[in-house]
């Protein structure tokens, strides 16, 4: 997975339209350094785990999901959770389709980071233009738990957001909350705003030949 330093990144929020069948979605990762926000990027993207150091900036990733009438090519901006990069992570997750918190159930502090940067997220997102989860990453850490499901659930239906937990490591419910994000993405589409067409020559924040190859495995979903 490339990392890039915040010096050598552009960031630029995507444009929108309608009328795609290959749809370009941004899809950010936010929260605390160490809750394993590369390794779900890297089990979204390769399906692939392997032990990673902390982001530097941000990284980036993309995955191509198949739903029954339209493709979507998330780019996946996995942000780093270090406290120096807090002030430049907003460059990162504006212009959103979709915001992704993550913390570690076996670290109850990364929990209530989560809440600080869901009220940063709400700064930035306009309610139903952005799809948001909150995620429980580690569950094969569960002998160690230190935050409940129902607590993470409990916040997650407080604030209408998406919740899922998962594991990055063994990849337990990756896949189902990809498929997630991807339907909701595609049900709040309106007709009046759009997701962009995904062209191979259309850069996406980044320099050509920065990002991984534009082509990408495609995971197929029913209904």
């Amino acid at each position: 997975m490339a990392e890039k330093s915040l010096s050598s990144m552009e960031v630029s929020p995507p444009e929108v339209r309608v009328g795609a069948n290959l749809l370009r979605v941004k899809m950010v990762l936010l929260g605390s350094s160490g809750v394993g926000k590369s390794s779900l990027a890297l089990r979204f993207s390769k399906d692939q785990f392997k032990a990673s150091s902390p982001t530097v900036g941000c990284a980036y990733l993309t995955q191509v999901v198949c739903l029954n009438n339209a493709m979507i090519r998330f780019e996946i901006w996995d942000t780093a959770g270090q406290e120096k990069y807090h002030s430049v992570t907003p460059l990162y997750y504006r212009g959103a389709h979709a915001a992704l918190v993550v913390y570690d159930i076996s670290k109850r502090e990364t929990f209530v980071r989560a809440q600080l940067w869901l009220k940063e997220l709400e700064k930035q997102y306009i309610p139903g233009e952005t799809v948001v989860g909150l995620v429980g990453n580690k569950a094969d850490l569960s002998e160690d738990r230190q935050v409940s499901m129902q607590d993470g659930l409990r916040l997650a239906e407080s604030k209408g957001l998406e919740f899922m937990e998962t594991s990055a490591k063994s990849g337990e419910q990756v896949r189902d909350l990809l498929m997630t994000i991807a339907h909701r993405v595609k049900q709040g589409t309106r007709e009046d705003k759009g997701l962009i067409e995904w062209r191979e020559t259309e850069g996406v924040g980044v320099h050509p030949g920065e990002g991984p190859h534009p082509h990408s495995a495609c995971c197929r979903v029913g209904p």
